[in-house]
């Protein structure tokens, strides 16, 4: 027969195997709970990226295909009147000037809204066809480096995308900088973009912390949404450096 101290260890044993069963259980439940609420937040938020992207392919395309060819219509109207005066000239021509330029901006708002470079012709041609616009629009000298042929999807090219315009217009607005560096490399499973400028830099996790704008919040949602690590380096006087660690 088990002696008294024999019997209360088995029963130490059974309430042990109790209590840790049900530890277990309770923490494989919170982790499953947590996947699946990470699982919903990256749906939702892809969800909302999806409905913006095709929003903002729609108005590219309205833009492009209706505004566009019912200005050039006007405007060929405009300077197929007969001038009586040489007021009446001068009204034609600073109206059809105004229309070239209302057709410019329209071109290029449709552009920014969905690059048909980026449809047609890839995500690095795209990024080297925006570098150049920025500059000529705002004078920021900007830098495209990618020395290797990325296999992308096309949602990951739209991502990244987004994400270099963001920070390039970040760039123009608040940096004040000259120049601006971008550089993509593959190591192994994981593509790393990053970007680094010249300019006035800034305290990334107070701006986070206590502003959190819109425009950081793009990056952190676009990185999130990819599985990806976004991480920034900046110091007053310093500059601005982004790293986004992109699973591929």
């Amino acid at each position: 027969m088990d002696t008294p101290e024999e019997k209360l260890f088995d029963a130490l044993l059974i309430v042990v195997g109790v209590v840790g069963t049900i530890l277990i259980y309770f923490i494989i439940t919170i982790i499953r709970y947590q996947r699946r609420s990470l699982r919903l937040h990256k749906e939702k938020i892809q969800a909302e990226i999806d409905t913006l992207e095709k929003e903002r392919t729609r108005i590219a395309s309205d833009l492009h295909d209706e505004l566009g060819p019912l200005l050039s219509a006007v405007k060929l109207q405009i300077n197929s009147l007969d001038a009586i005066s040489k007021t009446d000239e001068e009204t034609i021509l600073k109206s059809s000037i105004h229309i070239d330029t209302i057709i410019s901006k329209l071109r290029e708002i449709s552009n920014n809204l969905m690059p048909n470079t980026l449809v047609r012709k890839g995500l690095q041609k795209a990024i080297v066809e925006f570098g150049e616009h920025a500059k000529q629009a705002s004078g920021l000298q900007i830098k495209y480096i990618c020395e290797q042929p990325l296999t992308l999807t096309q949602q990951q090219e739209i991502n990244i995308y987004r994400i270099i315009q963001e920070i390039v217009h970040n760039t123009i607005k608040h940096a004040n900088a000259g120049c601006l560096i971008i550089k993509m490399v593959t190591e192994g499973n994981r593509l790393l973009l990053m970007t680094a400028d010249n300019g006035k830099g800034f305290d990334y996790f107070s701006k986070i912390k206590d502003n959190p704008g819109l425009g950081l919040r793009n990056l952190q949602s676009r990185a999130e949404v990819m599985g990806a690590e976004l991480s920034c380096l900046s110091e007053s006087g310093k500059g601005t450096m982004y790293t986004i660690e992109i699973p591929i």
